[in-house]
């Protein structure tokens, strides 16, 4: 598999980012290897918090969260997506499928031999970690979700969505920053701004970026409905703490927290909430608020 690496000078300097990189090598199932970043700071005997990104973001997306988690003893893990951040990044959009996104996630899960999890997941951060969920529901202590879902392609996404969709297959110039810019409410310093771009020197290294909108399940026939339909069923049966912490100025995802909180028991009983001047990106709106309540809702709910 032929694959990019960006430079690390593209990473120097930027605001409100000055985390230590890890790295792992994980298979690009052709016969090599693939280097996968991740963040991981705060003790190493801390309960885990593990902070998923998802489309066209990276691990610069929860810098506001990470210490406020660490200084109250959490061990924090922000790992890139392949294709992402500092992680490598395949050049052909064909390397890019739903399972192998999966299965690198698991493999970085495995590598650092994680357990008692408390996933924190937006976007497809959440198509990820709330599949991950619902097959591998030993893995995890607690959940909070984020403008996100699991969509199994029974029921359309909407127009938003499509509409996304289609702007990220035609457009020219995958605009990664722009996207970010778009789905906030609050400005973006130009200096900001360039960090959201800082992975993308130019467009062949943004491959897995344009190819995520198009794995999303859309119809009952996509090749991941049925794997996400299983995934649903473990998901009704976890009864963990499970935390909705939507934003309030989300058109694409608004609504799926009422579903969730309908089908998961772990919703039961929870401080769910709707974050004020958030939008999709609620990370980078209101992080600091988003950290204050996982860190409240992870007191009420300690691991027994």
């Amino acid at each position: 598999m032929q694959a990019l690496r960006t430079p690390d000078e593209r990473f120097s300097n930027l605001p409100g980012y000055d985390f230590t990189p890890h790295y792992i090598e994980v298979d690009d199932f052709e016969g090599g290897q693939l280097r996968m970043h991740f963040i991981d700071e705060g003790p190493r005997d801390g309960e885990v918090i593990w902070m998923q990104h998802g489309e066209p973001s990276w691990a610069y997306l929860y810098r506001k969260m990470i210490t406020p988690l660490t200084a109250a003893g959490y061990r924090v893990i922000v790992p890139d997506l392949i294709g992402f951040g500092r992680s490598d990044k395949p050049t052909e959009r064909s390397d890019y499928t739903y399972q192998r996104h999966l299965d690198w996630v698991t493999q970085l899960l495995d590598q650092l031999q994680l357990t008692d999890i408390t996933l924190v997941c937006q976007d497809w951060g959440g198509l990820l970690g709330l599949r991950l969920v619902g097959e591998q529901p030993e893995r995890f202590a607690r959940v909070v979700a984020s403008n996100t879902m699991l969509p199994t392609g029974d029921h359309p996404p909407g127009e938003a969505f499509f509409k996304w969709k289609a702007f990220s297959q035609e457009v020219d110039v995958f605009p990664a920053a722009g996207i970010i810019k778009g789905a906030t409410v609050t400005p973006l310093t130009p200096e900001i701004y360039a960090a959201y771009d800082a992975p993308y020197p130019d467009e062949s290294y943004k491959a897995g970026a344009r190819q995520f909108p198009t794995l999303v399940p859309v119809s009952p026939d996509d090749p991941a409905s049925d794997a996400n339909r299983k995934a649903w069923q473990g998901l009704q049966g976890f009864n963990r703490p499970f935390l909705c912490a939507f934003s309030d100025s989300d058109p694409v995802t608004a609504g799926g927290d009422k579903i969730m909180r309908k089908l998961i028991p772990g919703c039961e009983g929870q401080a769910h909430t709707t974050i004020e001047q958030g939008g999709h990106f609620v990370q980078e709106d209101q992080g600091e608020v988003f950290a204050n309540i996982i860190l409240n809702f992870l007191t009420q709910n300690p691991i027994k």
